[in-house]
Parts: C-alpha cells; sequence; structure tokens
C-alpha cells in the first residue's frame, strides 16, 4: 500500500499495546501486505483489510487511506480468530 504518511488511532494503539504486535511490524504490513477486502464507501477515507505474517503467526490490519494526500490512518490490528476465518486467513468462515 502506498502511504506517504502513516498515524495510528488511538483504538489501533491499545490493542497492537494488547495483542503484542510493534508498530513496525504493521509498518511492514502496510508497506507488504495483501489487501484482501476493500471498503471503498468507508467514510471519511475508504480503507483496506491487510493480511500479514508477523513471525510465522497472520495479523490484519485496518487501514484507512487519503487518496489524495496517501496519508495512511491505522483503524485497528488484530490476530484473526480461527474461529471466524478460513485457514488462509484471507476468507471469512461461513457461520
Amino acid at each position: 500500500m502506498d502511504c506517504g504518511e502513516i498515524s495510528f488511532s488511538e483504538h489501533a494503539l491499545k490493542r497492537m499495546f494488547e495483542r503484542q504486535i510493534p508498530p513496525e511490524a504493521v509498518a511492514q504490513a502496510i508497506a507488504q501486505g495483501e489487501v484482501i477486502v476493500s471498503y471503498a464507501d468507508d467514510e471519511p477515507f475508504p480503507s483496506y483489510l491487510l493480511l500479514w505474517f508477523v513471525d510465522g503467526s497472520p495479523v490484519h490490519a485496518v487501514v484507512a487511506r487519503d487518496e489524495e494526500s496517501r496519508h495512511c490512518i491505522v483503524v485497528t490490528v488484530y490476530r484473526p480468530a480461527t474461529d471466524r476465518w478460513n485457514r488462509d486467513f484471507r476468507t471469512r468462515r461461513v457461520l
């Protein structure tokens, strides 16, 4: 994802701390992760669900991007639950 600048929401910082996911890993996810879902209608900016692996474990990050300035805002970060996501961590399980 092409970001000129990255900032973290208060919610994202709290969750990253709780889940022991360092900001460097999230920055790497943004730079090299796979966009698995696009939320084009999100406001105030479109957002994207990214998949990245940190030390072999999957991590999802939701990132909003101002297309004009390329400023990216990390909304939340979490480790996808195996009971909610398929083994590829790209598709949700049908509940």
